[in-house]
């Protein structure tokens, strides 16, 4: 009897391979996987090329390869066996081809994109040069391997993707480049370069070589996660010989204490040649108050030098990544009407550049748009917006301004490019299941898309995957609150168990839950450990149209708030979830959230995890570093009036800490700017003084986000350790 048993077991392993060595995702797991950046799509639309980085977690850091594969000239035809060829956890159709890897395991590769040379499409990318600049050396290791290139700082290389011949180095810039572009004509490139503009105190007292301070007079002394370094990002602008030889590189900014790309997060989007080489769009925040002030704008500059011309003056809130037309008639960048809001609707603004007129594409649009990308034929641009949980991709006519979306679906798709002479764009596709790969949109007709890359399909084979569910709550003032339900593998509607849950809390504030996948905040891995997930999109986020992204500001402690309440106690009347095992989780604003509830939500949660939380609004104010975004969001200084006042004593999570009684995990790092760290250790304080069970996670050498592999998985097991400590 025990023998027939094991056979029977043994039976269903063979039928059933998948269920029986399946594995769930785990923090170490989530390191397994690669991650694809840079994306560029060959000039004459044959080739996809692409950036995939994986890492170690014994050497704590990664590297970064470099693929080409063939694009179809139409969108593939998607199989009709339902089970076969189609990617996992998306279930979408999988059409991949054959990829090449022009480069193996580089460390400090970036910056990927094409230019067109006589010869034909080459790669252009940045990577570290081998050795000294000046050893006259342009090429690589004999395989083409730049791993081990020591100390050498980053410069720009091109490289044929066909006749198996070396990278040729383009650029040698002292202090190295970043942000790599090349001219459509094929004859110059342009790229970042620090120029120091400021003197360092032994430069200023020379005879004080030693003194180890700073003489700080005007704000914006650091920003996210760096102090200010005495540089500023200039755009230089090199000329190709025939050899594919670089000149002298010229500084098209250099009288500016400015930086293009702005900073913190700008990149190569932030500046752009025109069709024929002959100019550049660039986006500069030129203001007395930068630290005060969201007023960037795009400014253009002869490639041979000159004056600036600002193509958006009077208008005072983000303007930025100029995107000129194919047949250089215009010039398109996004653009927020309201001065000092960061999270302001971002529209398309259209530049005639024959007659200096200007007029906004997206009027009537309740909606944001991102990375707006011109069509080859420039009739079209196209752009991807949140969308009620999701982000989709979209068309809009240059002519008739009429609107259509290219994809749809439980997914968060990204302009990648579109594919010149042709109606299909590559897109960027990833769900709360699995992170990005890359898809094939048509622009010709219907919402198909296609799966075009794999790179974690190998390891999705083994893993057991949880299950997405949507949900609606009534909000207290009768507004509907969509809810993401994120439920383990294992999980059944039949069956009496009931399960933990994690309420968690979005940050930003104003930030979409859509259909990401976080390095640190994973749904998937969450369900894999045992819980039930609500994500709730709560009031202020975008996606739901811009008057209900807008009643987070001044409102805090308000109706986002409730909405959080509302549907966590929604989600505690179903029978399924075990109501005494309910955690609260957030990071950023969510942290904010998480100390608010600590004071407000009386005995509904079991436990708590706040990261980079605001603690005291005051104290907030006083130290952090883009006063605009606070300015906006609480109204001004705490000084500023009585209302204001009563606003910062209502909202503020530290007013309310004599009614903490939940055990809370505090986690911050020291190189936090956005949320200095204090504010962390404000609450650990609080907590520790009341006798409150609590613990604080503290990383000296992270910011608002933990980036290094193995500080992300000490923060997921010591995440995961707190909670099953009360919730299992």
């Amino acid at each position: 009897m025990r023998g027939g048993a094991k056979l029977l077991v043994w039976l269903g392993c063979v039928l059933l391979v998948r269920p029986c060595l399946a594995e769930r995702l785990t923090p170490e797991r989530l390191w397994d996987l690669q991650r694809i950046g840079d994306v560029a799509v060959s000039p004459d639309g044959k080739q996809l090329a692409y950036l995939v980085t994986k890492y170690s977690l014994e050497e704590n850091r990664g590297t970064t390869s470099l693929y080409v594969q063939p694009l179809p000239d139409k969108l593939p035809t998607a199989p009709t066996d339902s089970g076969a060829g189609r990617a996992i956890a998306f279930d979408t159709p999988l059409a991949t081809a054959e990829a090449k890897e022009l480069l193996k395991d580089v460390r400090g590769l970036q910056s990927l994109s094409w230019i067109n040379r006589a010869e034909g499409p080459r790669l252009l990318y940045i990577a570290p040069a081998k050795g000294k600049e000046d050893s006259g050396d342009d090429k690589a290791d004999d395989d083409g391997d730049q791993a081990e290139v020591g100390s050498g700082k980053p410069q720009a290389w091109m490289l044929a993707t066909d006749d198996g011949s070396q990278p040729q180095q383009l650029t040698r810039v002292a202090n190295g480049i970043a942000n790599l572009k090349a001219a459509p004509s094929g004859g110059a490139i342009a790229f970042s370069v620090d120029v120091k503009m400021d003197l360092e105190i032994s430069e200023i007292y020379q005879d004080l070589p030693k003194a180890d301070a700073r003489i700080i007079d005007s704000l914006l002394y650091r920003h996210w996660d760096a102090w200010h370094d005495y540089a500023y990002s200039h755009i230089h602008v090199a000329k190709l010989d025939a050899e594919g030889v670089a000149g002298e590189p010229l500084d098209l900014m250099s009288s500016l204490k400015a930086d293009c790309p702005v900073p913190p997060f700008g990149g190569a989007e932030q500046f752009e040649f025109s069709p024929d080489g002959q100019q550049l769009a660039l986006t500069l925040k030129l203001v007395n108050n930068p630290a005060q002030s969201t007023d960037t704008s795009v400014y253009l500059v002869n490639a041979s030098g000159g004056p600036l011309q600002n193509i958006a003056p009077g208008m005072p809130g983000y303007d930025m990544e100029p995107r000129y037309s194919p047949d250089g008639k215009t010039i398109a960048f996004h653009s927020m009407q309201r001065a000092g809001f960061e999270a302001d609707r971002n529209r398309i603004m259209l530049y005639d550049r024959t007659h200096g007129t200007l007029r906004e594409l997206t009027t009537g649009l309740d909606q944001t748009t991102h990375n707006a990308t011109w069509s080859s034929d420039s009739r079209k641009l196209f752009f991807h917006s949140e969308t009620r949980g999701t982000t989709q991709v979209y068309e809009i006519e240059v002519a008739s301004a009429l609107v259509r979306p290219l994809t749809s679906g439980w997914f968060d798709f990204s302009v990648k490019g579109a594919v010149p002479n042709s109606t299909l764009v590559v897109v960027g596709q990833q769900s709360m299941l699995r992170p990005t790969e890359l898809a094939l949109a048509d622009s010709a007709g219907g919402q198909q898309v296609v799966t075009l890359t794999d790179v974690n399909g190998a390891l999705y084979k083994r893993l057991e995957l949880p299950r997405v569910e949507e949900r609606f709550f009534t909000a207290t003032d009768g507004a509907q609150i969509q809810n993401w339900v994120i439920v383990p593998p294992d999980y059944d509607e039949q069956s009496d168990k009931q399960w933990p849950m994690l309420t968690y809390c979005q940050g930003g504030p104003q930030g979409q839950i859509g259909q990401w996948f976080s390095y640190r905040w994973n749904f998937h891995l969450m369900a894999a450990k045992g819980y039930v997930v609500l994500a709730v999109n709560r009031r202020g986020l975008p996606g739901f149209g811009q008057q209900w992204n807008d009643q987070i500001s001044g409102d805090w402690g308000g109706q986002a708030m409730q909405d959080i309440l509302v549907a966590t106690d929604g989600m505690m009347a179903d029978p399924k979830i075990d109501r005494k095992r309910v955690a609260a989780v957030g990071a950023s604003f969510g942290g904010y959230t998480v100390y608010w509830l600590m004071g407000h939500a009386e005995d509904r949660f079991c436990s708590m995890i706040a990261h980079a939380g605001v603690y005291n609004l005051e104290s907030m104010y006083g130290s952090t570093e883009e006063l605009f975004f606070v300015n906006w969001d609480l109204k001004g200084p705490y000084w500023k009036n009585d209302e204001v006042a009563a606003d910062y004593a209502e909202f503020s999570p530290h007013r309310f800490a004599g009614n903490w009684r939940t055990p809370l995990l505090v986690i911050h790092g020291e190189q936090d700017f956005r949320v200095p760290v204090t504010q962390g250790m404000e609450a650990f304080t609080a907590a520790q003084v009341q006798g409150v069970p609590s613990r604080f996670l503290y990383f000296p050498n992270e910011g608002h986000w933990v980036q290094s592999p193995q500080n992300g998985v000490l923060w997921g097991r010591v995440f995961f350790d707190w909670l099953d400590r009360y919730c299992k």
